[in-house]
């Protein structure tokens, strides 16, 4: 699994992975600390889903985030 979209970003996704996992607490983002296998681990703790299933929405989360970072970046002329 890629750490790079969310460890680059952590600060910035930290409110949008509130948001989309209303579970997790403060102290686990600062655990966390962008590192997606751990996000993973998190995730499975939480609520309660297998590994497989915890590292998919990571990964779907990460795609989405990569879909809307291209969305916004300016085209080539």
């Amino acid at each position: 699994m890629n750490n790079d979209t969310i460890r680059g970003q952590w600060k910035q996704l930290s409110g949008q992975i509130k948001k989309q996992w209303g579970k997790l607490t403060d102290n686990d983002l600062k655990v966390i600390e962008g590192n997606a296998e751990m996000l993973a681990g998190r995730l499975q703790e939480r609520y309660g889903v297998a590994r497989d299933e915890a590292e998919r929405q990571v990964r779907d989360f990460q795609q989405e985030l990569n879909l809307s970072r291209h969305d916004t970046d300016p085209k080539p002329h």
